[in-house]
């Protein structure tokens, strides 16, 4: 046996184990960091508890909603499902007052505790770039009000507070060594980063590789964007290679993060995903690059990575979004996130299926890889080759 091969073992045999564990399905099981977004902006969604069943169809164990609605909390009362609420842009400024951010917590959070597992509290969402401008001022003590309140209640222990931003906080994310925050939100920054190094929360970005494609489909590599094999790019920098585009917007942040002298916070996902259909003009949005995004992604997720910054650390990423909603504003492609339709059935081919495609009659069972038992083995060879073409390992 030559040392090349010897080299190779090691890989093989972590090759063979991920697919053993994908058709034992104890893979689905093992992943903890991966949640997914249960928007609500549309009139014909399921109600919460067949949502309930749909999560667990998927074994996914984490959820975020953009609220806090009685009949979700509720209604996942021991469901053993993880969920992050979310205060609404428009109450912040009424958290300015500790004694209404303790009335808040009181009426919106306690009341659901300890039967419904609330792990996160959202203040706004993408505040730093707001069209509002005015709202940023009220961020950080809409914050440290909200914490306090859980502290006086016993409850800061089990829930963590933070605010997620978009991309656009960042003046540079190219190469992701270079990121920075704009120098406009830096003294807000400072203080919402050192809150988080206080309370050991995480900074939440949403990260959208579609868009940064959508712009510029002529000079990034769509799969670059999509998580498939490619030559990626290495950072002049540190000499971290990427092989996929949301990986370095998160190190960006990590980078922009240390810059401002805070090397230790941990970065998750509160958003990525993409759209099965657009307008015209919505260059990439469609059934197959979706399902390419989302899949590659699980993936991903499945074989516990991390960033190339931080590979000791698997990344936490929430997928947008769980339902296509109609009544989102916008162009076509707002309403059409979801890797679901409001029936419950699959928006696109994800290459597995539910034990049932209406919510009407969803059961508690699990999804399964293969649609029939006369495809097992055409599905056993994609996912050999879906595996070994992400982990970048040569057979021969």
């Amino acid at each position: 046996m030559t040392s090349r091969t010897l080299t190779r073992l090691p890989n093989l045999i972590n090759v063979f184990l991920l697919i053993s564990l994908v058709f034992s399905g104890n893979i689905l099981q093992s992943v903890a960091s991966l949640g997914i977004n249960y928007g609500q902006v549309g009139d014909n969604l399921p109600s919460p508890d067949k949502v309930i069943n749909l999560l667990r169809s998927l074994r996914i164990n984490k959820t975020r909603i953009y609220d806090t609605n009685p009949q979700i909390l509720s209604s996942f009362a021991n469901s053993n499902i993880e969920i992050i609420v979310t205060i609404e842009n428009q109450v912040l400024t009424l958290l300015q007052d500790p004694q209404q951010a303790l009335q808040w917590v009181n009426s919106h959070i306690k009341p659901y505790i300890p039967a419904t597992s609330i792990t996160g509290i959202m203040v706004g969402n993408e505040l730093f770039t707001d069209e509002d401008s005015s709202l940023i001022r009220y961020m950080m003590p809409a914050i440290i009000n909200i914490h306090k309140a859980l502290f006086q209640l016993g409850l800061d222990r089990y829930i963590q507070v933070s605010s997620p931003s978009s991309l656009a906080v960042l003046a540079e994310s190219y190469p992701p060594s270079a990121g920075s925050f704009k120098p406009e939100v830096t003294s807000v920054m400072q203080q919402f980063l050192r809150f988080l190094e206080a309370t050991r929360s995480p900074f939440w970005i949403n990260a959208y590789p579609y868009f940064a494609y959508k712009d510029n489909p002529n000079t990034i590599p769509i799969d670059y964007v999509l998580f498939n094999r490619n030559i990626g790019m290495t950072d002049p920098n540190t000499g971290l290679h990427y092989d996929n585009m949301m990986y370095a917007q998160v190190d960006a942040v990590a980078f922009a993060a240390a810059k401002l002298g805070y090397r230790n916070i941990e970065v998750r996902v509160a958003e990525t995903g993409w759209p099965s259909k657009g307008d015209v003009g919505e260059i990439g949005a469609s059934p197959l690059n979706a399902a390419t995004y989302i899949r590659n992604l699980m993936m991903r997720q499945f074989a516990g990575e991390g960033t190339p910054a931080r590979r000791s650390s698997r990344l936490e990423v929430y997928i947008f979004a769980l339902f296509n909603e109609d009544m989102k504003p916008g162009p076509i492609s707002e309403k059409n996130y979801g890797i679901f339709q409001p029936d419950g059935s699959l928006a696109y081919d994800l290459g597995f299926s539910t034990t049932s495609t209406s919510t009407t009659t969803a059961t508690s069972k699990s999804v399964t890889y293969s649609s029939s038992a006369t495809k097992a083995k055409s599905t056993l060879k994609y996912w050999k080759i879906l595996i070994l073409a992400m982990i970048g390992v040569r057979l021969f």
